[in-house]
């Protein structure tokens, strides 16, 4: 397993790695749906629920057709999914993604809405969906759909930190096949620590912030508030505080905005 791009740092006399591959088009890839919420911790700060609710990859088993140097003819292999329908979409949704958060979420929650936020790509599954919505509310769960607001990157708690810190734990692992990759990634994702996700999601806070500061654009620096600094002091918030008087101006341009 290889990616299209990779860099090395060598020593003046290492000779540079030498990779063969038919094309960029052959390096196999994998996709993964990952669901993660915020971490709970009880008043002495011990974790009472990390937020892992799963990591699913995009991937199918298939018989293999004919004798190789590899396996015999009718070995499952395990095969990447290469388009991602909607169908695909709304059948992890409610297969895999609905039936581990209601397994996982704490019980004392239970009822509450749940909001599973996805991008605006075309293939993810409409937040009025009937099938997702049948299954979604029932067991005595309240979970919804939202869509993540455009032309804005910083808003998808995956993209902001979760997705490098993980990568960062997976490339040390090597891999061959694909059944090795999605091992890799899942033990990543169970290895990943919660104080890290629980930063990443203070992170996400002050992203709101300042987009609220910015009536709604996205051209603004991500604060850096010393996060790691206040946990080890044990002064790290639990959620970052908005002013009222932000609040009230971003309302009051909301009401000014044509409909």
């Amino acid at each position: 397993m290889t990616k299209k791009r990779t860099n090395y740092y060598l020593l003046p006399e290492e000779e540079g790695p030498h990779r063969t591959c038919q094309s960029k088009n052959f390096v196999p890839k994998v996709m993964f749906l990952v669901v993660i919420a915020r971490p709970r911790f009880d008043a002495e700060g011990n974790v009472t629920f990390d937020g892992k609710i799963g990591v699913f990859p995009f991937i199918t088993k298939e018989t293999a057709k004919r004798t190789s140097v590899n396996r015999a003819a009718g070995t499952l292999v395990t095969k990447p999914i290469i388009s991602v329908t909607r169908e695909i979409s709304r059948k992890f949704l409610i297969e895999k993604v609905v039936p581990a958060i209601k397994e996982k979420w704490p019980r004392d929650e239970i009822g509450y809405p749940i909001f599973i936020q996805q991008d605006n790509a075309r293939c993810h599954v409409s937040v009025k969906d009937a099938e997702f919505c049948a299954v979604a509310t029932a067991d005595g769960f309240d979970i919804r759909l939202m869509c993540q607001p455009p032309n804005s990157p910083d808003l998808n708690i995956l993209d902001i930190g979760f997705f490098s810190s993980i990568q960062s734990i997976q490339e040390k692992i090597t891999t061959k096949t694909i059944d090795e990759l999605v091992q890799a990634v899942e033990t990543a994702f169970e290895i990943f620590e919660v104080d890290t996700s629980n930063r990443i999601f203070l992170t996400l806070q002050t992203c709101m912030v300042e987009i609220m500061k910015r009536k709604g654009s996205n051209q603004y620096d991500i604060p850096h508030i010393k996060k790691t600094v206040l946990q080890r002091q044990g002064q790290l918030p639990t959620q970052i505080k908005c002013d009222l008087s932000l609040v009230e101006e971003v309302r009051h341009y909301l009401s000014m905005l044509p409909n």
